[in-house]
């Protein structure tokens, strides 16, 4: 039988979600290693991957059970997996089809990035990112030119490789509550740092550290103008839509 899961973690106790060579610290593990402790002898995969340091509020995963586990209830299934984990909490658990594929299947991926643009408390510094930005406008009318289908082989991380570099941006929306920015990206797939760096590029011309124009030659893929990501702590994968 094959589960289909939502889950959320806390990005900063792992090195991401992806399996790592060197690194045994990544949520993917920790979730094989859950399973395998209750019987299950299978191969978790995800939507995608997140980088080190980024959360998810819905990820969604997929894994095949054993006969034992079919013959009980999946709530019992839900409370034996976050019995034995840490930092990640299985939100929903529910059968699909045999051909249902977390990463495969999936239609939109939404992102959402949170920016406080005062001092983050002590107990907000692993979750929102702080930055200064002088022009709100400028940023909403940067992150307007991502959308659409482009080649992002200027919005990669070094050393990632794809079979293509071209993304699909279906919508990008911007909500002020308090002192918070709340991002929220909707695109078909990400390429590894992608969402990092497009935030990044809206907040170095918000900043006027670049133009709009510096900005559309990168997407278009003509010159490159920064390399640099924006941090971590304010990502998460929002939510999968399939």
């Amino acid at each position: 039988m094959r589960l289909k899961a939502t889950i959320a973690y806390n990005g900063v106790k792992f090195h991401g979600f992806q399996r790592q060579k060197s690194i045994s610290n990544t949520v993917v593990e920790q979730l094989e290693r859950a399973l395998s402790s209750i019987g299950i002898q299978s191969r978790v995969y995800g939507s995608g991957r997140t980088d080190r340091g980024v959360h998810a509020t819905g990820q969604v995963i997929h894994f095949d059970i054993p006969i034992f586990w079919q013959q009980k209830p999946l709530q019992q299934l839900k409370e034996h997996l976050n019995a034995k984990l840490d930092a990640i909490v299985f939100k929903h658990i529910k059968e699909v089809d045999r051909n249902f594929h977390a990463q495969y299947s999936a239609k939109t991926r939404i992102y959402r990035y949170i920016i406080k643009r005062t001092p983050p408390t002590v107990f907000e510094r692993e979750f929102v990112s702080y930055y200064t930005i002088a022009n709100k406008r400028k940023m909403e009318q940067a992150l307007h030119l991502y959308i659409g289908t482009h080649d992002f082989s200027y919005f990669k991380k070094e050393g990632s490789v794809t079979t293509t570099n071209i993304r699909t941006v279906k919508a990008i929306k911007v909500k002020e509550i308090k002192n918070y920015y709340i991002i929220y990206l909707y695109a078909n797939g990400y390429l590894r740092s992608q969402v990092r760096m497009m935030i990044e590029g809206a907040l170095k011309v918000a900043n006027s550290k670049i133009t709009l124009r510096e900005l559309q030659e990168q997407i278009d893929y003509k010159r490159k103008h920064f390399t640099t990501l924006a941090k971590p702590q304010g990502l998460y994968l929002h939510r999968v839509i399939y």
